[in-house]
Order: C-alpha cells, then structure tokens, then sequence
C-alpha cells in the first residue's frame, strides 16, 4: 500500500506554511521505492499532525538524537538547478525503530485515510501530448521531461487540480530568479563603467534622482534599539573609561579640562558705535538669509562686552573670534568708501583668524560660526579656494558637534534651532560654492536627517519655545526658501553627469523652481510692476542662478543643435526675468549686491548680448556699474562683457558683409543691409561665441571643452608662489594687475559698445536702472511695504509661462524700420 509522505523540500525559496499532501498529486500506478513504505510502516511516525516546518533546499532534516549514523549530504553543484539536483530520496528521511503497537495502528489507519482520500495526479503538459505516465512531484519534474531537456509545466485547463500554492511558489521562484539575474548584470555593467538600456515599457523604471519635496524632512537615519533594561550604570562607567579612547555624542559630551589653554591676546575692541552700524548692516545683507545667531541673544552679549572692556579674557575665545567674523561681513556691506571698507574688514578678519586656534580637538557652536563666517567673507572678497577650505573646517567641525543629525540630548528650544540654522547655513554655502566651482559637494545627503528649522523670527523664539501673537508674520527671514533651492542641487547634479538633460526631466526641475518661486512674497512675482527693496533680490538671486545653471548645460558640443537652441532660449528667458527685477529696485545694489548676485547678473548679461537684447543688457551693465569695486569680482566680470561685445560687434559686421542683402523695392541694393533674423540665427550658431558665453563652464574639467588639445601647446611658465597677504593686496582678490584692471575701457565705454551693437536692430524697451540711497530693512522685520509702481509696461515673461516672454523678447528685437536702414 502506498503511503503519503511530507516532503520537507519545498520547490519555492519562501515555502509555504501548509503541509502539501503528495498522495494528491501522484498517481496510484506511480512507481514507489518498497523502502520508502517499509521506512513508514517499521520507523516512528515521520509525520505526526504536527507540520513539519521546512527546509532548506540541499540541505537535509538534521537526524534524531538516537540515531548513530549520519545521513550523506550531496552539496549544491553548479549543474543543479535551485539545488534540485541535490535533493535527497524520500527514504533518506529514517526514523527511530520501536513502535508501539499502538503508534503503529495510528500510522497503518491514516495510510488507509490517505489511499482513499487520493485521486489521479494530473500529468504535466508534456506528458499529456504524449500520453504517457507524469511522475512529476512537487520539488522535481517528471522523468519524460527530464530525459527530454524540457520544462516540466503544468498550464493546461484541465489540471486546474494542481495545487494553487505550488504556482504560486513557482512564480516566485521564476521572479526572484529573474530579480537576481538582473541585479548581477547591472552590478557587473557598473563595475565596467557601463550602463543599461532598459525599456520603459517592459521593465521597471530607474528611480531618477528628482529635487525633494518643498519643506520635506530629510530621511531619518537609523538609531539603534533601546534596551528594556536601564543601563545608567554601564553609562556612568563608560564615560569614566572611555576617556581618550572616544568621543561620546555631542549631547551627552562632558567639557573636557583644558590643560593648556589658547591664550593668544585679544585684538582691541572698536568704538561702539561702530559696532552698531556694523551690526545693522550684517543683519540686513546676512543675516535675513542666514540667520545662524540668534539676535536677541547677540545683542545682549555684545552690549555686556561694552560693560566691562578691562576684563576682556572672561569672554570665551570661540565667541570672540566668531565677533569679529560678524564685523567684518559686515563692513563688506556697508556704505563706507571702497578702500576703507575692504581694508577693515580684512583687519576683523585676521583678528578672527587670529582667535583660531588650529590644534583644537573640541569644538563648540561658535567655532563653526566663525569657520563659516570666515569662508563667507572669502567668498565676498572674490577668494574662492580660500573660501573653499574655509567651509571644509566648518563642515568638518559642525559633522564632529553631530549638527547633521537630529539629536535629542539638547534642553534649549533656541539652542536646538540654532544647531539646525548653522547647519543648514553651512549646507547652503555648500552647495552654492561647490555649483559655482564646478567641484564635488562636501556634504552627502544621505547623512543628513537634521530637520528644517522653526518657521519662527528670532524674536519669537525662547527657550521653553516659540512665541507667535496672532495676527503677526512669524517669519521674515529666507532661509526656507534658499534651503528648498539649494537641496534641488544634488539632483541637478546627478542630471550634470548626463551628456545631455533631457526635457522631462528639465520641466520636472522648472516645476520644482516655480513652485520655490511661489513661496516669496508676490511683490517679487516677475508680472507685477511694483518697486522692491534690494534685500529681496539677494535670496532671489539663488533661484535665478540655479535656473540658468540648469538650462546652460545642453549648451556642451555633445548635445543635438535643437537641445543647443532651447538651451540659449531658456537661459534668455531667466535673463530678461534678471533685467527686469533689477529695474523694479527701488534703491541702489550697490552697497547689498553679493557675489552670487554679480555673477548671475554677469552670465544674464552675456545671455542677452548674445540673443540681441541690448536695452536690458544695458539695465544689467548699470546695475554693475553701481556696484563696481564694492564686489571684488565685478571689475573682472565687466572686463570679460567689454571683450566679449567687441567679438559679438566684429562678427556681427562679417556676418552683415557675408549674408545675403535683403531686397527693398526703391533703394540700391548696396544700401541695403541682410535680414537681422539671419544675423542673429547666425551669431548663435558660432561655436566660438558659445564657448565666451558659457563663461565659468569651463572652469571645470568635467564641462569645459574649451581646453581639449591644450596639451599639445607649448607649456607655461610655473606661477610664482605666492608672499601672503592675500586680504589686502587687490591683485589677488582681482586676479588681474593694475594694467589690466584698466585696459578694458570702464563701464561707460562698455554701455557705448553695447548701444553700438543695436544698430542694426531696434531692442526692446525696458526699465531703466536708476541707483538711489541705500536703504536697508529694519532689525525687526514684520512686514515688507510695497511701493508703488510707475505703471511702466514690463518686459519678459510670466512666472508661470516663461515661454511667453521669450517670443515677446524675439519678436521685440526682430523688428526693423526703414529709418534704421537708411
């Protein structure tokens, strides 16, 4: 009689939990071994109502603890398939001999069970073709199947008799097999340097590094699980013996006993109340977009310094270098003279320096404040690879007090906030400066689960918490809105390394930036004429900059002429959006312009020469006219414009003397001049031009295309080192000498050759720029008021249909009168 055994080797890699009954699926004629019945009815009860939980496959049940031999394990070959070829017999499974005659009746009367309850197995689909005998079973297929080098498959209707779990289990098995595949091909094309060509239709797409949702928490990281158990005395003990071993966690760092102590002597303290005027000048150009201090507090502590000026040691060494890094990006904005700004705000400068001590092994906030001040004013001061090293100390030191993660150790709502502030102030500088140089980010995100900062003005914040009156705008400051700009910059990252951005996944970063746009105040809105202060163009400059990043890339050779022109035409857009907002200012940028600002309005300003419109061309040259000196990196930036409009105006001329003259019935065809459309398709089509207005794209060895074959050129003369004294001398923040800062005409001669260019063509009205006094926002801000506007018809597009502004931008400077052409 045949009887019904479990079979402890499941085909499918997660078994199922029910006992599957092999008596249902075999055939009573199905030859069975005459050990395997002898095993059951002499052997303990190999299967008892308990359910035997499954195996592994290849790997046999482990033996009772009276057996004294071991079962022979056959190990998993190459050939075999999921380890099916390694399966043992089902008479391996032995059991203990000594039933009694009472176990043995049970095991005899559920054989008989099992016989009746069995029906016919169903035959495979091969068999059933040929009709022959299927002794598949559910871990092996059949012998026909097998001899014949086929798939054993049961699919047809009628053996719908088969179990539901076993196709369950197969396509399970077939799915993970095909998942396992696939992940070692890639991981082998990634190890080649290569990547796959997937079909969208078929296959699963990539997840595509896209910008993070506005004002989203960053993914919280791992924290590992607490004990049930109190561990307060393991705690107090390895505190005690760790010492010099480890650092514990920010939070629970306890202050180490300085042995020998920084001492340097401190710099003398300025008066007063320049203090004042230094301070209100941070505020208003610093800290409105990096409010890393918390002013209440700042403004108590400076006023106790002024108490007692004699004692000046009491004051801890951190704070007062962090002091002086607050005055001297404060006199960087001020409206003092030009050389007298720069030189002192180089001497708060070296005096913060000076406050550093460069063998420090314990940090506290203040030492990143001044890091980050430090790299700021670098940065201001046209010191790039300084600022560069700078942000890498306060980087490193903010990631050593734990400032990326979200701790919960801190008592202090305000000090919480702050760590959040400086951190997120430190990310954005990150970002920026590492965009702008064209180098990899110091900071991953991945590491970062810190959260956003409370919506809250300093004067609402205390300790126990925030406090907001009703009826009051709690936040007036923009580190909001510049964090949701900044984070998009990993994705365009990742999008960089692409030969070319394709248009889904630009309009999926324009989407991103409209709605960052949407998060400033209307008065900002580029369809709306009203006046607007200086300080809100600074955050501004962030989105506009990012936006003409973004598009300047398909200018590379590598991309199709087609993505070339939308890019020209994208990037013309975020330029006449520049213009015009430069226009609406009520007062002058001059003393509030930051680099980042006078190198968007430089790339604008190229964008716009190059596309013909002149007139907002000249809007952007006045606006850096006013700024001149006060940035160091304006004069080198108006030296660049005045060369590259003496290439645009000579080619413009070959271009006019090489084309075809147009035809006007009346005049000599000498006098007539070509179709300023084909000038201009022309000009955008030179590949020489292109390289002049992707600028500081080919500063980087990844972009720059400008430097190919420079190699085979004869080499130059190794630069002289440098002798210090990098703050103060002015060909160094400059990179230019005296002879060059002068050689390029100035800014009016430079507003002379851009009207010349217009010759040919009639540019487009807009706004004058016109400076006026300087004007900064007010310590506490509530409101911003909107003055209003002259009625004067702007130019450019809609925030929301940008592509409405570049045809009216076209079809302005494609016009051309009979005048102009006599």
């Amino acid at each position: 009689m045949a009887a019904s055994s479990h079979n402890p080797f499941p085909r499918s890699p997660n078994p199922s939990t029910r006992s599957y009954d092999s008596s249902s699926v075999s055939s009573a004629t199905s030859p069975r071994p005459q050990v395997q019945l002898l095993g059951n009815l002499m052997g303990s009860s190999a299967r008892s109502n308990a359910v035997q939980a499954p195996q592994p496959i290849g790997i046999p049940p482990l033996p009772p603890a009276s057996q004294t031999g071991f079962q022979p394990y056959t190990p998993v070959t190459a050939n075999s398939v999921m380890g099916r070829d390694s399966l043992p017999p089902t008479d391996s499974v032995a059991s203990t001999p000594g039933l009694s005659s009472a176990q043995l009746s049970a095991n005899v009367s559920a054989q008989k069970r099992a016989y009746r309850q069995r029906r016919k197995d169903p035959s495979c689909d091969a068999c059933r073709e040929r009709k022959v005998k299927c002794d598949a079973t559910e871990t092996t297929s059949c012998s026909e199947c097998s001899s014949r080098n086929v798939k054993c498959q049961f699919t047809k209707e009628t053996n719908r008799r088969m179990s539901s779990i076993k196709q369950v289990q197969d396509l399970e098995k077939q799915i993970e097999r095909v998942r396992r595949e696939n992940s070692n091909l890639r991981r082998t094309l990634a190890e080649r340097g290569e990547h796959m060509d997937i079909d969208v239709e078929g296959a699963e797409q990539l997840p595509q590094h896209l910008p993070p949702d506005l004002n989203s928490e960053p993914r919280k990281r791992r924290r590992p699980t607490p004990l049930l158990q109190d561990p307060s005395r393991a705690r107090a003990a390895f505190r005690n013996f760790s010492k010099g071993v480890l650092k514990s966690p920010a939070p629970y760092r306890q202050p180490q006993a300085a042995i020998a102590t920084f001492d340097h002597p401190r710099p003398p303290l300025p008066l007063k109340a320049t203090v004042d005027k230094l301070l209100h000048t941070y505020y208003g150009a610093a800290h409105i977009m990096m409010p890393i201090l918390h002013w209440p507090t700042l403004q108590h502590q400076v006023d106790e310094l002024y108490q007692n000026t004699t004692n000046i040691q009491r004051v801890p060494i951190s704070w007062h270098s962090m002091f002086f890094a607050v005055l001297a990006v404060g006199s960087l904005f001020s409206n003092d003279p030009y050389p007298d700004r720069t030189l002192r705000a180089s001497e708060f400068l070296e005096a913060s320096r000076s406050l550093t001590d460069p063998w420090n092994n314990d940090f506290d906030l203040d030492n990143v404040r001044a890091f980050f001040l430090i790299s700021l004013t670098l940065n201001e001061l046209n010191l790039k690879s300084a600022s560069w090293k700078w942000l890498g100390s306060a980087v490193r030191s903010a990631q050593d007090l734990e400032l990326h993660l979200e701790v919960t150790g801190v008592r202090s709502r305000v000090e919480a906030d702050m760590r959040r502030r400086v951190w997120w102030a430190i990310y954005v500088l990150d970002r920026t400066l590492s965009m702008e140089l064209g180098r990899p980010f110091m900071i991953d995100d991945c590491d970062c689960d810190v959260a956003l900062p409370e919506p809250f003005d300093d004067h609402f914040l205390h300790t126990e918490g925030p406090v907001h009156p009703p009826h009051v705008i709690p936040l007036s400051h923009f580190l909001h809105i510049i964090v949701n700009i900044t984070r998009s910059y990993s994705a365009m990252r990742k999008a960089f390394s692409n030969s070319v951005i394709e248009p889904p996944r630009l309009a999926t970063f324009d989407n991103h930036f409209i709605a960052c746009q949407n998060m400033f105040p209307e008065v900002c809105e580029a369809n709306n004429a009203s006046f607007i202060a200086p300080h809100m163009l600074m955050p501004l400059a962030y989105l506009l900059s990012a936006r003409l990043l973004l598009h300047r890339h398909n200018l590379s050779p590598g991309c199709p002429p087609e993505a070339r022109g939308d890019a020209i035409q994208q990037c013309k857009v975020t330029a006449i959006e520049t213009a015009n907002l430069i226009a609406r200012i009520n007062v002058t940028l001059a003393d509030t312009a930051t680099a980042l600002l006078v190198t968007h309005i430089f790339r604008s300003t190229l964008f716009l020469l190059l596309t013909g419109c002149y007139e907002l061309a000249s809007t952007c040259l006045r606006a850096l006219k006013s700024i001149d000196a006060r940035r160091d990196v304006t004069i080198p930036c108006g030296r660049f414009l005045s060369f590259f409009t003496q290439i645009l105006g000579a080619k413009q001329r070959e271009l006019s003397a090489v084309l075809p003259r147009s035809t006007t019935p009346g005049y000599h065809p000498q006098t007539a001049l070509p179709d300023p459309r084909a000038v201009q398709d022309a000009l955008l089509k030179d590949e020489e031009l292109l390289i002049y207005v992707s600028a500081d794209m080919q500063a980087s060895t990844e972009t720059a295309w400008v430097w190919i074959g420079a190699e085979r050129e004869a080499p130059l003369a190794m630069p002289l080192s440098s002798a210090g004294g990098g703050l103060t001398h002015l060909d160094t923040r400059t990179g230019l000498d005296a002879k060059e800062r002068e050689d390029w005409g100035g800014w009016d001669g430079l507003i002379e050759l851009t009207r010349g260019l217009a010759t040919t063509a009639v540019a487009s009205p807009a706004l004058s720029y016109a400076p006026r006094a300087q004007t900064l926002p007010p310590i506490k801000m509530e409101q911003g008021a909107n003055i209003p506007g002259s009625g004067t018809a702007e130019i450019g597009s809609s925030r929301n249909s940008p592509t409405a502004g570049a045809v009216s931008g076209s079809r302005s400077t494609e016009r051309i009168s009979i005048a102009s052409i006599i």
